[in-house]
């Protein structure tokens, strides 16, 4: 039975597993590969690791880590991080991850997607598109952790992403990253409902009704969060966690006994 991908999303930052809070104030939230031991036992559907420093540092996200998760992980999962040529892609892919996640180089080469595209096929490239709002509740897009503001429109964007053969977009809500807000689910909607590849929803899941929402509401194809997934309580004590196969089935299709 059909049911949406619920997919924890890690951050690196010099190795070591990090949350954020709009893209700042880092938390060291423990060892990354110890988590993926944990997301094996909870039989989780897929992984995203995101190295945070690595277009700001010129690198992509190490081989040797994206190896290591290779050798541990039961679960298909993605990577990013500073991502920019073939070879890049090429050597992530030689060390066990199923797809790459690019941002940065979407937005400063676009042309790069299409490449990839061509090079690995669609189902291996996802666009990160992070949004932010300004103080009039327009939407903008952001890259490079934040720090760079484009010019292009959100949507226009996106249809781009899927003209030059991107398999799948995450669609962030900078200013909900770590606040338990909700989804911005009109900034997903608004992408979801115009283009045709799969939408994952991420920035500000505060509990798993925010998945029904995303799905139902929003038409978002999957639903991604980090804090939801590695907080646990009032007081975010830390605890790796993920919906059992019993809440999934009760949370996806509640009329099923």
């Amino acid at each position: 039975m059909f049911r949406p991908r619920v997919i924890p999303v890690l951050l690196l930052k010099n190795l070591g597993l990090v949350k954020t809070v709009k893209f700042n104030k880092h938390r060291y939230i423990g060892d990354p590969i110890n988590a993926v031991k944990i997301f094996n036992d909870k039989k989780t559907d897929e992984l995203i690791f995101l190295d945070i420093n690595a277009s700001k540092e010129n690198r992509i996200i190490s081989l040797e880590f994206v190896h290591k998760v290779g050798d541990e992980a039961n679960m298909p999962f993605a990577v990013g991080g500073g991502i920019k040529t073939i070879q890049d892609i090429r050597s992530i892919l030689e060390n066990g991850a199923e797809k790459v996640v690019i941002n940065t180089a979407a937005f400063e080469n676009p042309e790069f997607i299409k490449e990839a595209v061509d090079a690995f096929g669609s189902s291996t490239i996802v666009i990160c598109i992070d949004v932010k709002k300004d103080f009039l509740g327009n939407y903008y897009l952001v890259y490079k952790q934040g720090k760079k503001k484009s010019k292009e429109n959100v949507v226009e964007f996106a249809h781009k992403m899927q003209e030059y053969g991107a398999g799948e977009i995450v669609i962030q809500s900078v200013d909900r990253d770590g606040t338990y807000e909700g989804y911005d689910f009109n900034l997903i909607k608004s992408v979801s409902e115009t283009i045709s590849i799969p939408i994952v929803a991420l920035g500000g899941a505060k509990d798993y009704s925010d998945f029904i929402r995303a799905i139902n509401y929003s038409f978002a194809s999957a639903v991604a969060a980090g804090s939801l997934f590695v907080y646990h309580g009032p007081r975010k004590a830390v605890l790796i966690n993920y919906p059992s196969a019993e809440e999934m089935m009760n949370l996806f299709h509640p009329d099923i006994k």
